[in-house]
């Protein structure tokens, strides 16, 4: 491979399959009292049906919200995948393999909408614009990494050294691939940690990386489960 170190700011987030429906929620939830019903059965009473997964999600009876399933394709820098691994109660990962494959020299560098700028104590802080001058500087120093240190990882395969080696000497801002598969009570709870929402009853604090691609899995979860989504933020944006 001999393609020059390219740079992006986006985060790649598709929806590439799924089975999940509000129905799963009422369907799962409604065995323990009224035993199987069809789908027809279900969809009677939206009041009805409306009411039962914000009961739910109110009191935290979280199993009904398990049966259900999303697979989303990810492509974002490894530094955001070394967060999202740490959700692993209903998550599936499959990431491409650096040992396996020569990987591509795609890296993130910021635009000018990322705040650059920490204040204050652990804690309790926030993130401020950065200067012209700074977002110059972090382009520059970041690119110029980038470029060495692919460069090294190009020299070291043409040498005949293995691929599961030579990949050490690559950044954490290098683009990475995934499968995630998860459930809507396990998105939920994610989704709680990793964005930063007006309606959270328990503030949060997410890089804006991860942010960026949990935004973009919470919009393909609304469309699928509407209810569901809107019993979350009705309750606080607290998982059940």
């Amino acid at each position: 491979m001999t393609d020059e170190p390219r740079f992006r700011s986006d985060m790649t987030v598709e929806l590439v399959k799924h089975s999940a429906a509000d129905t799963d929620v009422l369907w799962a939830a409604r065995v323990s009292t009224a035993g199987e019903q069809s789908l027809d059965e279900l969809s009677k009473d939206p009041e009805r049906s409306k009411g039962l997964i914000n009961y739910l999600m109110r009191d935290r009876h979280g199993s009904p919200f398990e049966h259900n399933s999303m697979t989303f394709f990810v492509s974002a820098p490894l530094f955001v995948f070394r967060e999202f691994h740490r959700h692993r109660v209903g998550w599936s990962y499959n990431e491409e393999s650096g040992r396996y494959r020569e990987l591509e020299p795609v890296f993130y560098v910021p635009d000018a909408t990322r705040k650059l700028v920490q204040q204050g104590r652990p804690g309790k802080y926030e993130f401020v614009e950065g200067t012209p001058e700074q977002l110059k500087l972090v382009e520059a120093a970041m690119t110029a990494s980038y470029e060495q240190s692919y460069a090294a990882y190009q020299e070291m395969l043409e040498a005949g050294v293995a691929r599961e080696v030579a990949r050490a000497t690559l950044p954490v801002g290098l683009y990475s691939s995934m499968y995630a598969t998860c459930n809507a009570r396990s998105l939920m709870h994610f989704l709680g940690l990793r964005t930063k929402h007006e309606l959270a009853k328990v503030p949060s604090f997410p890089q804006r990386e991860i942010e960026m691609v949990a935004e973009r899995m919470e919009a393909e979860w609304a469309r699928l489960m509407p209810l569901t989504h809107a019993a979350f933020n009705a309750n606080g944006r607290v998982a059940p």
